[in-house]
């Protein structure tokens, strides 16, 4: 079986978001980049159905060089190769189009990511993939097994839980649950070595369509100051509601 995981890289959580002075970019000065959380949680699963069936599993990345050193933190995790589509993605759409030009080439069983990125939480390359290849889809699964030809998905759903039965190859998207957070990888001294050695083979983009244009970035407000008013003195908290918050 053979298995391609889409990873992003994005800032890591802690770091401080900043935007150049024409506020038509994002400032990357600083910034620490990392494996999109989502997207460790399916590099996860797949290592897990590498070594329960022997799955080869390659990881996808569209960028420029900059994000090679999170590659390679993939491939320490214990992906045996991977692909840099050669392009600064713009939006959903060029990303899909070039993951899905890799996967139709590559004869991939399964196509594992996170149903979003944590910086633009777009929400839609998944999906958009998955049409582009007409292949089934699976949302936000927070389990997965796989049986010859054939996975089965949970996902979460008000109320409940569903269980997806599809036909591979396919696409799957998950999130937090997919595997336990226990699980999750951390490179060791051996595998941050290997992952030296370890195909990463950088592709050009087969387009450079591009459907949405950025056109300014903008910081969210800071919080405003906040009144602290006793339980007990429920009518100034009315009175501030009414005259000052304007929201009764």
């Amino acid at each position: 079986m053979k298995i391609l995981v889409c990873i992003s890289s994005v800032p890591d959580t802690t770091s401080k978001i900043n935007f150049t002075a024409d506020k038509s970019a994002f400032d990357k000065n600083g910034i620490q980049w990392v494996i999109n959380p989502l997207d460790e949680f399916a590099l996860t699963k797949a290592i897990k159905l590498q070594e329960s069936q022997g799955a080869t599993v390659t990881v996808i990345n569209v960028g420029d060089a900059t994000t090679e050193p999170v590659i390679r933190k993939a491939l320490a995790i214990g992906a045996n190769d991977a692909v840099r589509v050669n392009l600064d993605p713009k939006d959903s759409y060029s990303t899909a189009k070039e993951i899905a030009s890799v996967a139709q080439n590559g004869g991939y069983d399964l196509i594992l990511c996170g149903k979003e990125s944590i910086d633009y939480n777009g929400g839609s390359v998944p999906g958009m993939v998955a049409q582009l290849l007409d292949q089934p889809f699976v949302n936000a699964s927070v389990g997965l097994d796989v049986n010859g030809s054939e996975a089965t998905a949970v996902r979460e759903i008000e109320g409940g839980k569903e269980t997806i039965s599809v036909k591979l190859p396919a696409v799957i998207a998950g999130q937090k649950g997919l595997v336990d957070e226990k699980d999750l990888i951390i490179p060791n001294m051996r595998g941050i070595m290997s992952a030296r050695t370890k195909p990463l083979q950088v592709v050009e983009p087969t387009s450079s369509e591009v459907k949405v244009q950025g056109v300014s970035y903008d910081s969210v407000p800071p919080r405003a100051s906040v009144k602290m008013v006793s339980p007990d003195n429920l009518d100034e908290l009315v009175r501030l509601l009414h005259e000052e918050a304007k929201v009764i």
